[in-house]
């Protein structure tokens, strides 16, 4: 495994005006830093910074001849600070919002040097701060890539994100029973249907347990505070502020490539909401493209239809490659 790193931010102040000392940990993966273009991969609400290798959450889509191959890219990954992967917890963390996460990173890469990226690709929360990333800095990157996400909290997201706030505030177990609920939006009714067919295990019946294994097993690995920070963040995405700034000027600047990759059974960030959002951007930016995942898995299909995502994506990362190493 990649080995854990950790750059020091002092002094930053959110959009709120609070003053953080922030730790700041990633990895590395694939060629040195200086060798090759950089890709940023932006983790999911329980991910964390392990993107490939052993243990890697994204491991199918990126190693040594991967999608995103090892051989050829430098792939760095962030820990959402805060996010308990190491160790750094936030007490204060409603004093942050998503933007305050997407200036965080890019103070990390002009700390590693970093000016210019390849691509900034993320799923779920991940993938709004893509979008949170691309509006702070629209020039820093060639491909913006957010999968199964949005450049903002839905009234949809807004109403689940209070749900899981008010679980994880009363429950006498946290985590394990707003993993459960969770599961509900990260899945579909027909993904279920197949699964389990009400099929039973004695007298229980095997969706429940496979529920209540999902909320077990996060409790054992996730802390409380870091899901708190979390699920908050999810519900502060906003590229406009609050309609302080137009979403057409937002998109005007931004130069790079845009790539919005939906699930067309996506319950927490719907297909409906992604093309929206396309057919909104694309009136007044001719580099942005529209890809869907086709799953009966809903939200959760970025972390299981790996085939697909290399078939979507290899525009991107695979024939680019092959032209730079024509030129």
């Amino acid at each position: 495994m990649s080995e854990l790193k950790k750059l020091n931010i002092e002094n930053f102040i959110s959009e709120n005006e609070t003053t953080f000392n922030i730790e700041l940990t990633y990895q590395i993966f694939g060629r040195p830093l200086g060798q090759a273009p950089v890709v940023l991969v932006n983790h999911a609400l329980t991910g964390n910074s392990n993107v490939s290798g052993e243990g890697g959450w994204w491991k199918s889509i990126i190693g040594n001849n991967k999608l995103i191959d090892t051989e050829n890219y430098t792939i760095i990954a962030f820990n959402f600070p805060g996010n308990g992967y190491d160790g750094f917890l936030i007490r204060n963390y409603e004093d942050l919002i998503l933007r305050d996460i997407a200036k965080i990173f890019i103070i990390g890469l002009e700390k590693l040097n970093i000016n210019k990226l390849f691509a900034i690709i993320g799923g779920s929360i991940g993938g709004g701060l893509v979008w949170e990333m691309a509006a702070i800095s629209p020039e820093i990157a060639e491909n913006y890539i957010p999968i199964a996400s949005d450049w903002t909290s839905s009234d949809w997201l807004l109403a689940n994100t209070r749900l899981q706030k008010q679980i994880l505030n009363n429950s006498t177990q946290p985590v394990h029973d707003a993993r459960m609920h969770a599961m509900l939006c990260y899945r579909s009714p027909l993904s279920f249907q197949k699964k389990f067919g009400r099929s039973k295990d004695s007298d229980v019946f095997n969706v429940e347990s496979w529920l209540l294994h999902h909320g077990k097993k996060l409790q054992q690995r996730f802390q409380l505070q870091a899901y708190k920070l979390m699920n908050h963040l999810l519900s502060t995405i906003d590229i406009t502020r609050n309609e302080e700034v137009k979403f057409e000027d937002i998109i005007s600047k931004i130069k790079g490539n845009i790539f919005i990759v939906s699930v067309d059974s996506d319950l927490f960030f719907t297909d409906y909401q992604n093309r929206e959002t396309f057919y909104k951007a694309c009136r007044i930016k001719e580099n942005i493209f529209f890809k869907t995942i086709k799953s009966v898995h809903g939200h959760d299909a970025f972390l299981i239809e790996f085939d697909q995502m290399k078939q979507l994506l290899s525009d991107v990362f695979i024939k680019k490659h092959v032209s730079m190493l024509r030129n």
